[in-house]
């Protein structure tokens, strides 16, 4: 297979995958919101409302593609592309079963922590090229929020990659003992918190706030161009609770096969509840709260535990 081909394939099966982690993300996200806030949720379409997503989905699909006038129209339509594609990229190195990888190289966690960072060009220039001060906020916000976490988030993995000797995902989850998750636990609670800020979901959602900015740097978008955006979100949901399950809490932990791929989804699955319930339970952040727990709080904490690493490794 040559690097075309496969890098076609790739991301085909990335766009498949995240296609189907929306219509399963946002079903699942309205069961859990509506179980704390004592509703029902979705019950109409399908066995427990299962297509009400997809019947959502032919509609955005089926709905007129809006361009407003005043937007730079080559940077408006690029957009979406811009935030779509470096998370689709990153699911070619989370190891989704015991001993495979779509993509196993020696830098896999450095490309995961790396690519779906440059995102950040696509929701700034969502936010600019709508010709909206809303909009423009928005994608201001969201540069500001999307930068400042990706430092501790990428310390929070580099603990793991001592631990291991290694940077692949693979090996990571290979070599992985019980005890790393209790000595890891303050990395994990820091790539938590910072993969939600990353996603700019609740209640790390300013650059989207819907009482301020109306939706932020996607309000001009409809149709198809909207529903990319939202994609993008629920991609990113399933891809870092994907790495955070591979890496901090073993993954497959040496099953082989279908079990293997069942427990790391059932491991990806709690991740992605939590992260749901903190987005339907807390209230939205202030833009200097928000920019205070990234430099403040979170970096600091990531520090200390490569520290408690640092201590730990010579007695290995």
């Amino acid at each position: 297979m040559t690097g075309f081909v496969g890098g076609a394939v790739y991301g085909l099966a990335g766009g498949l995958v995240i296609a189907v982690a929306a219509l399963f993300g946002v079903w699942w996200e309205r069961k859990v919101s509506a179980r704390i806030q004592m509703r029902l949720g979705p019950t109409e379409i399908g066995p427990a409302g299962l297509f009400q997503t997809l019947a959502d989905t032919i509609k955005l699909v089926l709905k007129e593609d809006i361009t407003p006038r005043q937007v730079d129209r080559p940077l408006f339509r690029m957009a979406p592309l811009l935030v779509f594609t470096p998370i689709a990229m990153s699911l070619v190195v989370i190891p989704f079963a015991g001993g495979w990888v779509p993509l196993n190289t020696s830098v896999g966690m450095l490309f995961f922590v790396a690519v779906p960072s440059v995102s950040v060009i696509g929701v700034l220039l969502a936010g600019f090229s709508s010709g909206n001060t809303y909009a423009t906020l928005g994608g201001l916000r969201g540069a500001a929020q999307m930068i400042s976490y990706e430092l501790p988030r990428t310390l929070s993995v580099l603990a793991m990659a001592l631990l291991a000797g290694s940077l692949a995902p693979l090996e990571v989850m290979n070599r992985y003992e019980w005890w790393w998750t209790p000595a890891t636990f303050i990395a994990l609670i820091v790539y938590f918190i910072s993969s939600i800020a990353e996603l700019n979901r609740g209640p790390f959602d300013i650059p989207e706030a819907e009482s301020e900015l109306v939706a932020g740097y996607f309000a001009d978008y409809s149709g198809i161009r909207w529903a990319i955006f939202m994609m993008s979100e629920y991609g990113g949901l399933v891809a870092a609770s994907f790495f955070g399950a591979a890496i901090f809490m073993g993954g497959a932990q040496g099953l082989p096969g279908v079990f293997g791929v069942l427990l790391i989804f059932a491991k990806a699955l709690v991740l992605i509840t939590l992260m749901m319930l903190v987005k339907w339970t807390f209230p939205r952040f202030r833009s200097d709260q928000l920019l205070t727990l990234a430099w403040k709080v979170l970096t600091p904490m990531a520090l200390v535990q490569l520290v408690i690493v640092g201590v730990i490794l010579p007695w290995l």
